[in-house]
């Protein structure tokens, strides 16, 4: 059966807001920082001396390689790929609404990218101006394919959005390079990044293209990693001990890199965790392609580590500084953690490529939980300022004074040294209508409650699929298909684990017995004129508590409505957080707010906050008594709003009264 999903438009209150910021203020005012046309403090993410943090200098970077001007390479390694991400931001928002003076800007950005390239197909400012010598010789940490991985995404975005042929020749090019230098044959590198990326970028230009060759590059890096784990250290004794590309990154663990091992033989999320998810979305597309089982059940097995033993309820993940890593299972710290906003869009990319190769709600619900929370957590509501870090509790003393918690913001600043997490959020926020939809054969599959509409074609016929709705705030969400002629599909709708009860209507007729399958509802039948379908979820305000096996939330609860975690912040509930408690069976109310964070939904309850007595004057000891409490009304709210009214205290685990 001819099925598939040709547009999606999305007409959403929630998310309109963040598409329109994306495009009138994150696009404009990250293009000025990677021109330095702004005056602004660029923050190191954590305090190491080697950070660069004095200006973003990426399109200085190209124009120098491309000889237009003269000087040194500034920045990360890694720096073209801030260019390349903002490139593809700008293609969904050309997808979404024309722009000719955005798309001559983005013109401009191709035509300069031309010009640095290399005759061979090379593309890389920090090698081509200064260690030409050092090409794909120091892997582990160059990241250069890693950046060649953004630039094909963005070239495949834009030439989609745009038909510039242009864009997608450079990406062409610069994967014939890679395919020329990488590869089993002999004189090749048997070897691979030390950041993945490029597995999955080369899967969509595969896709774009249908060259064959794309994709088996993609399945040569993923089978050859961790096959010889000498391949790092021989490549670091072959450079002759030049100095390190980014300083402390030769001793790294192989884990670190996701080298330790073969890929197949991977059943726990260890290392560096963007690189991780990365790696994880590269597995799953190309086992999708390839019809790779073993590659899949891989994926699982990693999948299952994660969402089971590795991350936060807010859809973080990375429970340590120190590598922006995994440690181990149930070490997951609420202050000391890093839960990278760039690591939650990964496992977003993880969770929807798994969805293309089975539709299964727990991969929709972590996609969901990351989206709702860790992920837009990341940007502050005027689209200028940004969180790398995305904690569960913060104390501004500790953060300002304790190097262990450095790395944790108070406030989001307006630019880092290291500057992945805002660009990769605007390219996430501007293709959220990919995420909403998968079709499986002769179904299609709901992922993602946003107001939009959506055109099918089902042989040679067009339908129109729509959704009605007020969600996240509300949990009424109204279906429209719409069918000139008769047509048979199924419709599978998603039921969010969170929803412990729901109802559903089919053209205002009650339906008794649902099927439900993998979480999801499904309607199998033809369809013809206008067909409504009404579901309302379970809003209620739940309560989750965490496997005791996490030491740090031992007797504490997260409060949760629809798909927000919520949090208590020092500007409605006073200082020291950690003294409140949710009292024993007291109700929850719900009201929205539009005065608060443009509007959020605000949740109280009463509670107690233990007295500091006499006995702690001047003591930092004392003999125990009972404790003694004062009565206190508690206001929450969601998770991704905090930091956007005041500095102060934010705690989302908190005690319960037992």
């Amino acid at each position: 059966m001819s099925f598939n999903i040709s547009k999606t438009k999305i007409n959403d209150r929630f998310w309109d807001n963040y598409i329109d910021k994306v495009r009138t203020k994150m696009i404009p005012y990250q293009w000025d920082v990677l021109n330095d046309h702004l005056d602004i403090i660029i923050e190191k993410e954590r305090n190491d001396d080697y950070i660069p943090s004095e200006k973003s200098h990426a399109i200085d970077n190209f124009k120098i390689a491309a000889g237009l001007k003269e000087g040194n390479h500034y920045g990360w390694v890694f720096q073209d790929s801030d260019v390349y991400k903002w490139l593809e931001a700008v293609a969904y928002s050309l997808q979404k609404k024309e722009d000719d003076q955005l798309r001559d800007l983005a013109d401009s950005v191709i035509d300069l990218l031309e010009m640095a390239q290399e005759k061979d197909g090379y593309l890389n400012t920090y090698f081509s101006v200064e260690e030409p010598e050092r090409r794909f010789k120091m892997l582990a940490e160059s990241h250069e394919l890693y950046c060649a991985g953004h630039y094909i995404e963005a070239a495949v975005a834009y030439y989609e959005a745009t038909n510039n042929e242009k864009a997608l020749s450079i990406a062409c090019k610069l994967a014939d390079c890679i395919d020329e230098n990488f590869g089993n044959e002999e004189g090749k590198i048997k070897g691979y990044d030390g950041h993945e990326e490029i597995e999955l970028a080369l899967t969509k230009l595969y896709e774009c293209t249908k060259n064959d060759k794309y994709l088996q590059l993609s399945r040569f890096f993923l089978y050859e990693r961790g096959q010889d784990t000498s391949f790092f250290q021989r490549q670091r004794m072959e450079d002759n001990g030049k100095r390190d590309v980014i300083k402390g990154m030769a001793h790294r663990p192989l884990s670190y890199y996701q080298a330790h091992k073969p890929i197949l033989e991977q059943d726990k999320a260890e290392g560096h965790a963007v690189r991780l998810v990365y790696l994880c979305t590269g597995m799953a597309e190309v086992a999708r392609l390839t019809k790779d089982k073993e590659m899949l059940g891989a994926c699982k097995k990693l999948w299952k580590n994660i969402v089971t033993k590795r991350m936060y309820i807010t859809g973080g993940i990375g429970s340590t500084v120190d590598g922006e890593a995994f440690t181990a299972d149930y070490d997951l710290p609420n202050d000391t953690m890093y839960c990278e906003t760039c690591a939650s869009i990964g496992l977003i990319f993880f969770a929807q490529a798994m969805l293309k190769n089975e539709p299964n709600s727990e991969y929709a619900d972590v996609l969901e939980r990351a989206l709702y929370n860790s992920v837009i957590s990341g940007m502050a509501l005027d689209g200028k300022h940004f969180f790398y870090v995305n904690p569960l509790e913060v104390v501004p003393a500790y953060s300002e004074k304790d190097p262990g918690k450095s790395h944790v913001k108070v406030t989001r600043p307006a630019w880092f040294g290291c500057a992945c997490c805002p660009p990769n959020l605007a390219r996430l926020i501007n293709s959220l209508d990919k995420y909403i939809y998968t079709q499986q054969e002769d179904t299609i599959y709901v992922h993602l409650f946003i107001e939009n509409e959506t055109k099918l074609q089902v042989k040679d016929e067009s339908v129109i699929l729509k959704q009605h709705t007020d969600y996240p705030w509300s949990g009424s969400i109204h279906f429209s298909v719409e069918a000139d002629t008769k047509c048979s599909f199924g419709l599978g709708i998603r039921i969010p684990f969170w929803s412990s009860q729901y109802d559903v209507k089919l053209n205002g007729a009650p339906i008794e017995k649902p099927l439900i399958r993998n979480g999801y509802l499904i309607l199998e039948k033809e369809w013809f004129g206008k067909e409504e379908i009404s579901l309302q979820l379970d809003m209620s305000i739940k309560e989750w508590s965490a496997n005791p096996l996490v030491r740090d939330n031992l007797g504490k609860i997260v409060v949760q409505r629809g798909p927000f975690i919520y949090c208590v912040e020092e500007e409605d509930n006073g200082s020291n957080l950690h003294l409140l408690s949710v009292s024993r069976n007291a109700p929850f109310t719900y009201s929205f707010v539009e005065e608060v964070c443009e509007g959020i939904g605000v949740i109280k309850t009463k509670g107690k906050k233990k007295c500091i007595q006499n006995k702690w004057n001047d003591s930092l000891y004392a003999l125990y008594t009972n404790d003694q409490y004062e009565e206190k009304e508690i206001t929450f709210i969601p998770y991704f709003a905090w930091a956007n009214r005041s500095r102060g205290e934010m705690l989302v685990w908190i005690h319960k009264e037992s």
